[in-house]
This record gives structure tokens, sequence and C-alpha cells, in this order.
């Protein structure tokens, strides 16, 4: 009698131990890590964490976002995102077909589709230059600049503009500035931030032209957490259901259009060749109209 108390007394410390455990388990957050960005990216970054958190919020798990250490451009945090055993679990970035064939897409545009309202940077000095253009066949003598990697060289060769490409972001300001291109197409979320940063180099915004193109960015999550994914997708759409995500993309993005007197400006449509027959054009609520 006396072995069989202890027996169970042993067995109910054993299941009190192992409760406790998953107890803490469940009490400790599921770490998530995204990529830090440059210093003139912090503003946008925050906005698109606070939609991450709102979002993991409503899953019912814990979730602890966590930047990586140190900075990463475009291309590597792409790489790092589909290792198994990456710091990387989520990243922002345009949409592309290869991105959602090797990733796991949030098919939510975060800044709903300002990525495609593109605003030139231009030499101050060569401002008279662009004073009449107003056609895309007179915009293609001039070339542009991009990185190598980027969606975006594609979508511009794809109708018919010339595109000389970088490996290195930093350096394509200083390119523009040397006279190695003519122009360097920002979206309106980016342009302001980065003119501060390199407004040395004697650029400037280009004040009468907006090129479009149908674009999004997403939540591309690793592959190897389909969880995370799911929780993320669940999360957005609650946002979006309840109002929240609009509220805060127009508190965020909200006077840019006026800003820079989109209203104004003439408007040179670009067509999108990489864009996904998934891209959710059809819901209205989740992008910005052009003004007119």
């Amino acid at each position: 009698m006396k072995r069989r108390t202890l027996l169970l007394g042993a067995a109910a410390l054993t299941g009190a131990a192992r409760a406790q455990r998953v107890q803490r388990a469940q009490a400790e957050p599921d770490r998530v890590g995204y990529p830090l960005h440059l210093p003139q990216h912090a503003a946008q970054v925050g906005y698109f964490v606070e939609l991450m958190r709102l979002a993991l919020a409503r899953s019912g798990r814990r979730y602890e976002l966590r930047p990586t250490r140190h900075s990463m451009v475009q291309g590597r945090a792409l790489i790092e995102l589909a290792r198994p055993d990456s710091a990387i679990d989520v990243f922002w970035t345009m949409s592309h077909p290869e991105r959602e064939r090797q990733l796991l897409p949030v098919r939510v545009p975060l800044e709903r589709g300002l990525v495609g309202w593109r605003l030139a940077l231009v030499r101050r000095a060569d401002r008279e230059r662009w004073r009449d253009l107003r056609r895309l066949d007179e915009l293609a003598r001039a070339s542009a600049g991009q990185m190598s990697d980027w969606p975006d060289t594609e979508i511009l060769r794809a109708n018919g503009l010339p595109v000389v490409t970088s490996s290195h972001y930093q350096g394509l300001f200083e390119m523009l500035a040397a006279g190695r291109f003519d122009y360097f197409p920002r979206s309106i979320i980016e342009i302001d931030a980065e003119l501060a940063a390199y407004h040395h180099l004697g650029l400037e915004i280009e004040p009468r032209l907006l090129l479009h193109y149908p674009a999004a960015l997403y939540l591309y999550v690793n592959p190897h957490r389909p969880q995370l994914a799911e929780a993320l997708r669940a999360g957005m759409e609650a946002l979006v259901a309840d109002g929240t995500f609009e509220r805060l993309s127009r508190r965020q993005f909200g006077a840019l259009p006026q800003q820079h007197h989109v209203a104004e400006r003439q408007v040179l449509r670009l067509s999108n060749p990489l864009l996904s027959p998934a891209t959710p054009l059809a819901r209205k609520a989740l992008w910005f109209a052009l003004p007119g």
C-alpha cells in the first residue's frame, strides 16, 4: 500500500511538472524575425511592423516580432527567408511570381498599391529637360536606374523603357548624380525619405510625371512556417474587415497624393507582366485610387 501511494505521488508530481512545462511553453512568445532596414525606411517599417503585431494579436497565440541585428538588402533577405534554419520568418516586398511560388504570400497589399505609384528622382541641374515630356515614347529616350534584382526593372523594360542596373542600392543615387542614367523611379511612399538622405547630391523630385503600374507590397512568410502564414492571413483579413487596416494606411500614406500633387501630374500608365492572377485587384477597399 505504501509503495502504491509513493508511486501515485511520484506520478502526480511528474504530471504536475509536465503541466508546468507546457504552461511555460505556452506563456513564452513565438519569436518572429524580420530584416532590419536602412534608417531612411524607418517610418514605413514601423507601420508594417505595427500591422503584423495587430494581425498576430488576433491569432490567440503570443508572438514576439524581432528585427535582425544587421540590415539586409532585399536580395539577401529573400534568400534567407527561404531557408529552414533562417533567422528571418517574414519579409515585406513587392509582388513577384517567383516569390509567390517559393514563399507563402499574404495577399493584402500593405501600402494599398502605392508601391506602383512612381515619381522620378532627377538631377536638379536637368529640371528643364523634363518640362515638356508627356508620353511614354518620349520617356523611352531617357534611361532609368534600378537594382538588378528588383521586379521594377523587368516591368520598366517590358514597357519599352531602358534601364541601367546596379547591385548596390546606395550607389544608384550616386550614379544618378554622376549622369550614369537620367532618372530613378521611386515609389511615392519611399521617395521623400530617400531625397532627404541624398539631397546633397543635387537631386530633386520631378514635379510633373507619375508612372503607374498595378503592384503590391505583400508579407511573405518562410515556407517552413505555415502556421505563422495562416495567422498573418487571418489577422490581416480581420484588420480589413473591422476598418483598422484602412484607418492605419490612411494615417500613414493618405497625405501623399496631395503632398505630391498627384491630381495635377501627367500619369503614364504601364502594364505589369509580373502581376499574378491571384492579385486581389477586384477588392477596391485594398487599394488607393488614382485621383481623376
